[in-house]
């Protein structure tokens, strides 16, 4: 990864599943283009991995907090994670 890439463990809570939320975020970072995952979590959050440069994974920080229509976000809570644990591309997992 570049000196400038940033790689990012998202949890988002609030009504974020059952709206559509993992399909937004995959779609939004590949537009902006992230490398990582999505995936719902048994507690009702979503959790993703994002993946580039600071002002990409910016962007999609601060997107996290309006999510789809019909989503309500309540947190993001943000922590640094590994590089070696990002895959190529970005895509819904389980």
């Amino acid at each position: 990864m570049d000196a400038d890439s940033m790689v990012m463990r998202v949890r988002v809570s609030g009504r974020v599943q059952g709206v559509s939320f993992r399909v937004w975020t995959r779609d939004r970072a590949r537009r902006l283009g992230l490398n990582g995952w999505v995936r719902n979590e048994d507690d009702g959050s979503v959790m993703a991995l994002i993946a580039g440069d600071e002002t990409a994974v910016s962007s999609m920080l601060k997107d996290f907090w309006n999510g789809p229509p019909g989503a309500s976000v309540d947190a993001v809570d943000v922590e640094t994670a590994w590089p070696e644990t990002v895959p190529d591309g970005f895509e819904i997992t389980v």
